[in-house]
């Protein structure tokens, strides 16, 4: 099973969902994230994570073609007022809607509804 994790820059909500779906699911399912138009990842993304004990500071914002999305079995997209990446294919599509974090409080935020999702998710499909 692999989950892809996508938004534009790849530099905050869907690093941060590959760190908390590393975390959360179990070890069999392979997990990775990009970006439509990647930037570097953000500081806050990783202080964030780290509160909880999540080491992200090793990642870097990827692009979609430094990623095999054609062997997704699952594609998330995070973007909530920008425009998704989309990557053609046969994979299920998940669209999480996360407003871009803004300050320490955003990202605390945004962390905790992927964190949310990527339970469900758990309890869902991986039970």
């Amino acid at each position: 099973m692999r989950i892809l994790f996508l938004c534009v820059a790849n530099s905050a909500r869907s690093q941060m969902a590959e760190g908390l779906a590393r975390a959360i699911l179990p070890a069999w399912v392979e997990v990775a994230s990009a970006g439509s138009a990647p930037g570097a990842l953000n500081p806050q993304a990783v202080e964030a994570m780290a509160e909880i004990g999540i080491d992200i500071s090793g990642h870097h914002a990827k692009g979609l073609e430094a990623v095999d999305a054609g062997r997704a079995d699952i594609i998330v997209t995070l973007c909530a007022e920008e425009v998704c990446p989309y990557v053609p294919g046969h994979a299920e599509r998940l669209h999480w809607p996360i407003d871009d974090p803004r300050g320490a409080d955003g990202f605390r935020r945004a962390r905790e509804e992927i964190r949310a999702r990527i339970k469900a998710l758990a309890q869902e499909r991986f039970r």
